[in-house]
């Protein structure tokens, strides 16, 4: 073999070996601390199962206080009544708020049922118990004078059939960050009807099943009013719609965005002073506008009045632009602005 053939070769062998990457070394996997036996000492059958219908964002109202809101699904896993007797929710190792006695029976229900017996008169009502395989409600809303923490966990006390009572840890919750947003409206005064963070109310307590899953989309949803001098949302006879202040009143963007739907051609409501008859649920909101102003935040506007939605789908808005006008469309009791914010666009 000659030299040069040699050389061709070895430069061959060469630029294959410099083109093969080595094998990647993986790591060392790293075992999980097992109690011994494969379940650690504290591990226990529990009457109760819970769950949190959605991630909470904490709010500021006008109390000055940060409200975080939310609600608590206990599901009883037993065939026997289980009583909850106290709820307490942590940040870490200390408790920042317990329910027991007459708050804890205000603030829970069956999951099919609205309000609690303390709220429509009595308030020694003792707890509804949780039925035998059924679900409980505890409507959680607690408040911070500062920022809220990062999560929360609750620690559940109940009894079963009247037995001793029994602590369920029901995990931890974490706690999302809302936007900081400009008013969905100009001038007033305007008020803010069924807002955050009153119990019992249609939109606080509107938990509904939608699509599969338990939802309670109007959770910290505004009915804005237009008031005058006096105090009154209307003058005159209240069953004709252009007597109501906020009647045609324009609604702005709350921030920068890009409009997901514009929906228009619903007629406003005929009934007043009555409620309109219940319409289907894709007519709910009537003439309305989604608004997306960041990943997975959209903000709502519904019952505006027939041919004023301003904008398109699709379209880009600033903070400030008009939407539309305030009319009574979709399930709507009186002209007003529906305002809400949502995680998903629908």
């Amino acid at each position: 073999m000659s030299v040069r053939r040699f050389g061709l070769i070895a430069a061959l062998v060469l630029t294959a070996t410099a083109g093969c990457a080595a094998a990647p070394v993986e790591p060392a996997l790293q075992p999980p601390e097992v109690p011994k036996g494969g379940i650690a000492p504290t591990t226990r059958f529990t009457p109760l199962a819970g769950a949190i219908v959605t991630t909470p964002a904490p709010v500021v109202g006008t109390d000055g206080k940060t409200h975080v809101t939310y609600e608590l699904l206990l599901t009883n896993a037993t065939p026997a009544p289980v009583t909850v007797e106290k709820v307490d929710v942590l940040a870490g190792d200390r408790v920042v708020d317990s329910l027991t006695g007459p708050r804890l029976a205000a603030q829970s229900t069956l999951l099919a049922e609205q309000s609690a017996d303390p709220a429509n008169g009595d308030p020694a009502a003792p707890v509804t118990p949780i039925p035998a395989s059924g679900v409980g409600v505890v409507w959680l809303d607690v408040l911070f004078d500062r920022a809220a923490p990062d999560s929360l966990t609750h620690r559940v006390t109940a009894s079963i059939g009247g037995g001793p009572a029994v602590e369920v840890d029901t995990g931890t919750v974490a706690v999302s960050t809302a936007p900081v947003l400009g008013p969905p409206l100009r001038g007033g005064p305007w008020y803010a009807s069924d807002g955050c963070c009153v119990d019992n109310t249609h939109h606080r307590r509107g938990l509904a099943p939608i699509d599969g899953r338990i939802l309670v989309p109007q959770r910290y949803a505004i009915d804005w009013y237009l008031l005058d001098d006096q105090h009154r949302a209307w003058v005159d006879d209240p069953s004709q719609i252009t007597n109501f202040l906020a009647y045609d009143q324009p609604a702005i963007a709350v921030a920068d965005g890009v409009v997901v739907d514009a929906t228009d051609g619903f007629a406003d409501t005929t009934s007043l002073p009555a409620p309109p008859p219940v319409p289907p649920i894709v007519e709910t909101v009537g003439n309305h506008v989604t608004l997306m102003i960041a990943p997975g935040r959209y903000a709502l506007y519904a019952h505006f009045k027939q041919g004023s939605v301003a904008v398109q789908t699709g379209q880009q808005v600033k903070q400030g632009d008009v939407l539309g006008h305030i009319g009574s469309s979709g399930n709507s009791t009186a002209p007003h602005l529906h305002f809400q914010l949502n995680t998903e666009p629908t």
